[in-house]
């Protein structure tokens, strides 16, 4: 097959890609610049994301040339544009010239780790690091190799959740992650005394997240989970500019205001280019250990209608349970200790649906422009 004949095929699938923003497909739109296809095949082409285009666009475009014949391989470079064009080379007169701020970094694609899956909630107290820690506990139980990396850095639970507090060690360079219960760990909680405030601005963040992704011996595993603080900060950012994500679960509680907060949550990752695994509702409901009654604590729905709105599923509904608090102070997770308890059957269908809904996912299309 010629290059040509590529090339078309690669605009053709392109202009079956709408614009929400022009209302019309993206190559017609302009959004689309300088394809080029070489005699390997190998798809060359620039994407221009302004911030009122959903971030979803890029990853469709990466889909629609992926798939076409004869393509094995794409590079897709995003610019950010203002008025979503290419800026023109000339400017008004008697206007200097804007420096230009350094492009974000361009997150490595890191297939040792498995599937990259990150854990974030749109605000904290709604179980986030108690789902990740049962999660990466119920893979690790179902056979699988599993890496979790606590980026909370303002609020490092996991080493607690687990039952380990010995610092790390260091063989040739690089550090060796602890392990409980199957899972290996590594988290600023092993590193910093348990009292010293986390007083860091972003460019720190982002420098001990790079140093937990690059220079821990995670070896080879099936799934890499991160369980991230709270809201859409610097940690998320600096994470989503660090390694191709496969995507996120967002943990939410039944309540409108968890709910609303994780929509936020869920909206930074689709403006960055990942998308979201699903939803998982925290506390959802209470069963009564004599009666055996399911009663619903909160106001109840407030999952699902998140996972609506989003337009992806609802992983699992995860049940309030005397004594998980106590559990996860000893470092033990209920899938563990109790697999048997309402919990820790919800916890490990949770387990299997992520592993079941993650299975084909690609890691996502890095997005090159910051958002603002």
């Amino acid at each position: 097959m010629s290059e040509l004949t590529v090339k078309t095929d690669v605009e053709r699938a392109l202009g079956g890609i709408a614009s929400p923003r022009h209302g019309r497909d993206i190559v017609a739109a302009g959004m689309v610049k300088d394809v080029t296809v070489d005699s390997a095949g190998a798809v060359t082409f620039t994407f221009v994301l302004t911030r009122e285009d959903p971030g979803s666009l890029a990853r469709q475009a990466r889909k629609a040339v992926e798939g076409v014949p004869g393509v094995t391989g794409v590079k897709m470079n995003v610019v950010d544009s203002a008025d979503g064009a290419s800026q023109p080379a000339g400017r008004p007169s008697g206007r200097p010239a804007a420096a230009a701020p350094p492009p974000p970094p361009t997150p490595d694609e890191m297939p040792s780790l498995g599937k990259v899956l990150a854990i974030s909630s749109g605000k904290g107290g709604v179980g986030k690091s108690t789902v990740s820690a049962n999660l990466a506990a119920g893979l690790a139980r179902d056979g699988h190799r599993v890496g979790l990396m606590d980026a909370d850095i303002y609020g490092p639970n996991i080493p607690r959740m687990f039952g380990v507090n010995t610092k790390p060690e260091v063989q040739g360079g690089k550090i060796q992650p602890l392990e409980a219960h199957g899972v290996k760990l590594m988290s600023l909680g092993f590193i910093v005394e348990r009292d010293a405030p986390a007083i860091w601005r972003g460019p720190i963040i982002m420098k001990i997240i790079g140093q937990f992704m690059h220079d821990v011996a995670w070896g080879e595993l099936d799934y890499f989970l991160v369980d991230l603080p709270p809201g859409t900060g610097d940690a998320q950012l600096s994470l989503t500019q660090i390694v191709r994500l496969h995507g996120a679960l967002i943990v939410t509680t039944p309540q409108e205001m968890a709910v609303g907060d994780s929509l936020r949550g869920a909206k930074m990752f689709e403006r960055v280019g990942v998308g979201i695994v699903g939803i998982v509702e925290n506390m959802s409901y209470f069963v009564c250990p004599d009666c055996n009654t399911r009663s619903n604590i909160f106001l109840a729905g407030g999952g699902s209608r998140l996972a609506a709105e989003l337009g992806v599923p609802l992983l699992g509904q995860i049940p309030l349970q005397a004594g998980m608090a106590e559990l996860a102070d000893r470092g033990e997770p209920i899938v563990v200790s109790q697999p048997e308890s309402p919990a820790g059957l919800a916890l490990r269908e949770l387990a299997r649906t992520v592993a079941t809904r993650t299975a084909g996912l690609a890691p996502a299309l890095p997005i090159t422009a910051t958002p603002r």
